[in-house]
């Protein structure tokens, strides 16, 4: 794997995040397990900003799992969603924060996001229409 959890977590999820609603805030704590012991990351999610630090502290979500259920997701961008209905993780809480989380890892490697999937779809129907003045 190329990158640690604890890794991006540190680099990259702090920050603006254009994706993130804008009416949507809370807190999250990823509690990642890793031979008796457990990481505490502490997300602060607000007007499109996410704060990173680390902290055991009361979250409106809680969200626990082993470090290499972690770092699948951040390495093959396995889905935090997947990874609850498998139990690889388990979350208590505001569970609708557990989708945001989605937004602040990288998705699979391969991945299109749908729009740019949609504007190429319609940019090669409006090539494949005749023009004006031109016959079918």
């Amino acid at each position: 794997m190329t990158a640690s959890a604890a890794d991006y977590l540190a680099c990259w999820v702090g920050g603006r995040h254009e994706d993130l609603p804008e009416n949507v805030s809370g807190t999250v704590r990823l509690d990642i397990r890793d031979d008796g012991s457990t990481d505490h990351w502490f997300l602060t999610i607000g007007d499109q900003q996410v704060g990173v630090s680390r902290s055991a502290e009361e979250a409106d979500l809680v969200v626990a799992g082993d470090r290499e259920v972690f770092d699948r997701i951040v390495a093959e961008g396995t889905h935090i969603g997947a990874a609850l209905v498998r139990n690889d993780v388990t979350a208590q809480g505001d569970l609708r924060l557990l989708m945001l989380l989605r937004r602040l890892f990288p998705g699979p490697p391969d991945a299109r996001h749908p729009r740019e999937v949609a504007v190429r779809a319609a940019a090669a129907h409006r090539t494949s229409l005749p023009q004006r003045g031109e016959r079918q």
